[in-house]
């Protein structure tokens, strides 16, 4: 197959939602159209068998939620989909918002019962931010939940979206019937049954014609005759251009966890969604069928297998081909770097592969070269920017508990801090390190792969810290900073790239500081102009 040919079948996207909304299982029953998976695993958390196929660790495993985002491809009617599962849970929101910088669509899952929820809001601001083009899956339409209309109403509010419904619920809860697929104009029926692999679906192109009331009896027929009239009559005609631009986001509603409408998404998907889309460097826009390779680092993970003391750098290809063995260049150590095994994924599988194309993700190994947004290239200094540090909500000093561990400990955290779990402070005055994260959870996942990954007990002592700032003085030969920095010596950090933090520790002192040190600009994010 040629380069072009291979780009032009290529679909990355990530699923995004609140925690609970069904993306775990989502993902589940796409692969298990993908032929990947014979019996798909639903996260819960009593009555699990399986485990979901791209939950591998065991925190995981244990809690039911997705702690890191994991990467799962499959191939389905001749397009190779790459699906990259990110973390709900909003403690683990920097992970996804990464994880965003390497995808081209995004399916955003909504929960029928709950409609849209906060953590969703966020992660669609920054789609919309990036104009990356969306699908909304309404999900979980065998239980009793909102009125269809009312929920494509908040999507449109709360989410800011404009939106074009391409398939619609008949009757909900204990009522549901099935669904009218407006894009292929037919019925699929609902037998409440989830061991039937897939279900069968019955043309039906004229909605006025008697068929569909012997189907679904004559009420429910007449419901939906009149709902479908009203949805053409409000809502704008599916447009893909409109789509491709993030303009407009087409809407689905099915039920994950019976294998209902997941076709019908995946179906439409594959001919909608976008290739793989040029990205933006500082240097110049790259386009995915430039001869030469370029990609970029979006996620790292040590201890992939707890059994060999690894790390992973995630990379995601944006322009020619990859191949195995071929030196590239590690833009920022100017090194050039050979790789004798990467990896492409189906959750803990891994297989080695010779070549890999735009829209791919390859996991190289890692020994401690790679930290998050470095680029690879053939030779071409190109820098790919939109990945950056947010200034954490929660800080504690971190102690070892075992003093015979201290290497253990320090190396434990420096991985885990590259992997971009959370991010490290030492601080200018003693040396004590600080941990900074999103979200308390955060604490424990540490805690728990520290002792598990690598050996090492910590213990945590809390430290009344507001926010973190970068400090960026306008001039750093002036008195005002060299005061600022003798003023505020206890409160000085340097994160993990050496750049100097201020911990404010109140919202207080946080102004009073900005206000009596004018030309010492502080940011909230590390990456400042």
């Amino acid at each position: 197959m040629s380069f072009l040919k291979e780009i032009q079948r290529r679909r990355t996207f990530g699923i995004i939602s609140h925690p609970d909304a069904g993306k775990t299982t989502l993902t589940e029953k796409l692969l298990l159209f993908g032929g990947a998976i014979q019996e798909a695993g639903a996260v819960k958390s009593n009555k699990i068998k399986k485990g979901a196929t791209s939950d591998f660790m065991e925190i995981e495993r244990q809690r039911g939620i997705s702690v890191a985002t994991s990467v799962l491809a499959f191939e389905y009617n001749g397009t190779k989909i790459n699906i990259l599962d990110t973390p709900g849970h909003k403690d683990f929101a920097e992970d996804t918002f990464r994880t965003l910088t390497a995808v081209d669509s995004v399916i955003v899952v909504i929960d029928v019962a709950k409609g849209v929820e906060e953590q969703t809001e966020k992660l669609v601001e920054v789609c919309r931010m990036r104009n990356i083009p969306m699908i909304v899956f309404i999900n979980k339409l065998d239980r009793e939940g909102k009125d269809a209309f009312d929920l494509l109403d908040e999507v449109e509010q709360k989410l800011g979206l404009k939106v074009s419904p391409l398939s619609f619920p008949i009757g909900m809860g204990y009522e549901f019937k099935g669904i009218y697929n407006i894009w292929e104009k037919n019925v699929n029926l609902f037998s409440g049954d989830s061991r039937k692999n897939i279900e069968e679906t019955i043309e039906i192109s004229d909605l006025s014609s008697p068929e569909l009331d012997k189907l679904i009896g004559e009420n429910s027929a007449n419901t939906l005759r009149e709902e479908i009239e009203l949805v053409e009559g409000i809502y704008p005609e599916f447009n893909k251009t409109d789509y491709l631009e993030g303009k407009q986001q087409p809407v689905f509603f099915g039920s994950a966890l019976n294998n209902f409408g997941v076709r019908e998404l995946l179906d439409c998907f594959v001919e909608i969604a976008p290739k793989p889309r040029a990205k933006q460097s500082e240097e110049r826009l790259v386009k995915p069928d430039e001869n030469k390779f370029s990609g970029f680092v979006f996620k790292i993970h040590a201890n992939m297998d707890p059994n060999h003391r690894n790390r992973l750098a995630f990379v995601k290809i944006v322009s020619g081909e990859f191949k195995r063995n071929t030196p590239y260049l590690h833009v920022r150590n100017n090194k050039k770097l050979k790789f004798s095994s990467p990896n492409a994924f189906f959750a803990e599988k891994k297989e080695i592969v010779d070549i890999s194309y735009p829209g791919d993700i390859v996991g190289l190994q890692d020994t401690g070269s790679f930290k998050i947004g470095d680029t690879l290239t053939e030779g071409e200094i190109l820098n790919y920017k939109g990945i950056p540090s947010f200034s954490p909500e929660h800080f504690r000093y971190i102690n070892n508990a075992d003093p015979m561990k201290s290497k253990q400990l320090f190396k434990g955290i420096d991985q885990l801090m590259d992997e971009g779990v959370a991010q490290l402070f030492t601080l200018e005055l003693n040396g004590r390190k600080v941990i900074g994260t999103v979200g308390a959870l955060q604490y424990e996942v540490i805690q728990y792969r520290l002792e598990h990954e690598y050996g090492a007990k910590c213990t945590y002592e809390n430290l009344n810290v507001h926010k973190a700032c970068w400090v960026d003085p306008d001039d750093p030969k002036s008195d005002e900073y060299k005061e600022f920095l003798r003023v505020k010596q206890r409160f000085l950090a340097k994160d993990k790239q050496g750049q100097l933090v201020f911990l404010s520790d109140s919202p207080f002192s946080l102004q009073m500081t900005q206000q009596k040190y004018p030309s010492v600009k502080l940011h909230f994010t590390s990456e400042f102009e």
